[in-house]
Parts: structure tokens; sequence; C-alpha cells
């Protein structure tokens, strides 16, 4: 089979022993420098992938994707729900009312949000039902003011299923100061746990006791809360839905509570990736220091090449196909070997676990007992990718020094 000249005597160069042996080493080091460098690059950022769908699913599944919100409290909030659920993109749409406020108990307090919601529809927006670990969501009862709340709150007031505990919300008065506390007394229903700082920072009472507490009537709710397929279209959904239902009502959505959160994981991520980069990098630039060796080496051979007829170009190209091959090579088993470790990441962890009898992940310190791992292909292509650009840049110039070498003096000296 024909094959140019470039091709074929870069390829031998690359499989031949060579007579400098220390040569070969440093080509080898270089080709598993690359590999390691790969293999890195997609084993981090598929579980930076992992964390952050772990994250999406936990916060995300807690907080309301979008709100349908009344200028004035919304007496019929079931109107509303059914003009939401027009759009084919919202899966659910349920009561809910939104306050802030403090939390007292014995001299201790710390600020909280709470959601008011309807125990029987809550399951349709949120993820809460699946993490209660004390008491049950069901326990809360209009009148009765039952109130849910996270673990780290419950730890860090020592409190359990049964307890009582002060809410301190801010209310509108005639007073000079215009605003004046106002308290009520909460019984503990349940405890939730989703391993994310809202176990601290968010509590949940009934639709009806929110509005009690809000002095509005129990059937009128601050806004409808809706569920939506795509989470990155809940901005444009949301504006669309309040558009319809004209001035009286507004839109909100999760981008402008949690944005920043998940903004900031996606420049960890960018930042990260740079990074290991520069692993890449510099194991694809060791090829400029292997392919100068060899150049240094095959010195006698480029000179019998070019008398025989082989133009610089060619010269040029023999050495950027020995350093290519080396690059790809190495590219491939950090591919293939990256994309078998980020499958098998959560195993491999936990079988270090067990041989070492150390929790890595802890669940009482980590909001994730195990390790996750989310494989894209476009991650894996781009890294790749970037091994292949890097190793074929890192030819350029050892190629360039083969091709400008004079057969007289390479001949004299060799």
């Amino acid at each position: 089979m024909f094959r140019p000249l470039s091709i074929f005597i870069g390829t031998r160069y690359t499989r031949a022993k060579r007579r400098n042996r220390f040569v070969s080493f440093i080509s080898m080091t270089s080709m598993i420098g690359l590999a390691l460098g790969v293999l890195a690059m997609i084993v981090v950022l598929s579980v930076m992938n992992g964390f952050q769908r772990e994250m999406s699913s936990r916060i995300l599944g807690m907080v309301p994707h979008a709100t349908i919100v009344g200028v004035k409290p919304i007496d019929d909030w079931q109107p509303v729900a059914a003009a939401a659920m027009k759009n084919p993109e919202v899966t659910a749409a349920v009561p809910f009312t939104e306050m802030e406020g403090m939390l007292s108990y014995k001299g201790m307090m710390q600020p909280i949000q709470i959601s008011g919601v309807d125990p029987a529809q809550e399951g349709k927006v949120s993820i809460v039902a699946q993490h209660i670990v004390q008491g049950r969501l069901d326990a809360l009862k209009p009148g009765e003011f039952g109130v849910v709340i996270g673990e780290i709150t419950a730890r860090r007031f020592r409190l359990n299923v049964g307890d009582k505990i002060t809410l301190i919300v801010p209310e509108v008065s005639t007073a000079p100061g215009g605003i004046t506390p106002r308290m009520q007394r909460l019984n503990v229903v349940g405890v939730f746990k989703v391993g994310a700082e809202l176990d601290g920072s968010m509590g949940l009472i009934h639709v009806a006791d929110a509005a009690t507490m809000q002095h509005w009537e129990p059937n009128q709710v601050q806004s409808v809360r809706l569920a939506v397929k795509d989470l990155y279209a809940a901005p444009k959904v949301s504006a669309d839905i309040a558009a319809s239902l004209g001035a009286e009502f507004k839109a909100d959505d999760w981008t402008h509570t949690q944005g920043s959160l998940f903004s900031a994981m996606k420049m960890e991520k960018t930042m990260i990736g740079l990074l290991l980069l520069m692993i890449v990098a510099v194991a694809a630039f060791n090829i400029i220091a292997t392919l100068i060796m060899v150049v240094n080496d095959k010195g006698a051979d480029i000179a019998i090449l070019r008398t025989i007829g082989a133009t610089p170009r060619q010269i040029m190209a023999i050495f950027m196909v020995q350093g290519t091959v080396i690059g790809i090579v190495g590219t491939i088993i950090g591919g293939v070997l990256g994309v078998i470790a980020a499958l098998n990441v959560s195993q491999i962890v936990g079988w270090i676990e067990r041989v070492s009898g150390q929790h890595i992940f802890s669940s009482d310190v980590y909001f994730v007992s195990n390790l996750p791992s989310e494989l894209q292909g476009g991650d894996v292509l781009l890294i790749c990718s970037a091994g292949f650009i890097l190793s074929f840049l890192a030819t350029v110039y050892p190629a360039w020094r083969a091709a400008k070498i004079e057969p007289a003096h390479a001949l004299r000296y060799s």
C-alpha cells in the first residue's frame, strides 16, 4: 500500500529502537505524561459535573423553579394555576407563600426563610417529602402552626419533633418606626435533610398559617409556584405567563435566588479545567524536547535523505508525523482510561474506603456520601481535541529545525 515518504519514515522512527535509549525514554514519558493529564482532566471534570448535578437536583428540588407573584394577595390561585398549566413547559402549579424572619429558641436566634406550602400538593414541585428524617410533611395542619425545619437548624438549636420554637417576622404598622416585630409560636412537626445550605436557612409551614400570620384570609396566597421541564427556560416561561395574566402579576424564578451559586460553580469548573489543561500542555511540550533530541540523534539520516532528494518540507513532515503519533497515542490512551475511571469512580472510592477503613466522604460532614460522577461526551471531545492540538503544535519548532539542517554540516560532525 502506498504511503507518503514522510509518513513512512516518521512512523518507522516512532516504532524503531533507537541507539540512544535516553531519547526513547523521554519519548515514552512524554506519552505517559500526556495520557495522565488527559485522564486527570476527564475524571476531575466528570466529578465536578456530578457535584453540580447533585447540587442542582437538591437545591432546585427545594426552591421554586419559578413563581407567579400577585401584586396583592391572590384570592383564588386556581385560575392562575390553570393559566400556567396551559404552557407546555409547566409540569405543576401549586399555592405558595414566602416570608422572611428570625427563629428564636432559648436566647439563640438565626435568620430563616419560611415557605407556606400545601402538604398535599408539595410533592408535585418539591423533593422535601423524600428527605424528611424526622416527623412527616403531612403533619402540617392549618391552624396548628406546625413547622418543618432543616437538619442544620434542628442540630443548632437541639430541636426534635414536638419542641416549640418562636418565629419573629416584621409587620408593617402605624407605629413611629413603621415596622414592628410579630412573634408566632411554632410546633416542630418534622425535620428534613437535603444536604445543602438550605438545611440551615429554610422552614416550611402550612400555606393557611402563612396567610394568618400575614393577616390575610385563609384562602389567600402570595403566589403560585411552578415546576418546569427545562430549568434554564424558567425565566422566559414565567415571564410569558405573568404577561398573559396582566399587570396584577409579576414573575420570579430561581436565577434570582440561586443564580449566583450556579454561576460560581460554572466558573469554578472552567478555572479548574484551565489549570488541568496546563498539565496536558506541559506533557505535550515535552514532545518538543523529545523531538529536538531525536533531530540531533538523526542528523546523519537527515543529511542522507537531503542528498538523495528529500525536500525540507518532507524532512519537516517526517518529524511532525513522529511527534503527532506520540501525542495521538498518549491522548487516546488517556481518553480511554479517563472514561473508564470516570464511569467507575464511585466504585473506586468505595474500594479505597473498604481497604483503608476510612470514610473519605462521611455523610456527617459532606452532603453526599459517595463521589458523584457524570461523564459528558462534550468534555471528553474537548479534552482530547486539546491534547491533539497541543501535541501537533509542539512538533512544529523541532521539525522546522530539522528542515534547516545543512547536509554537509551534519555529515561533517556525525
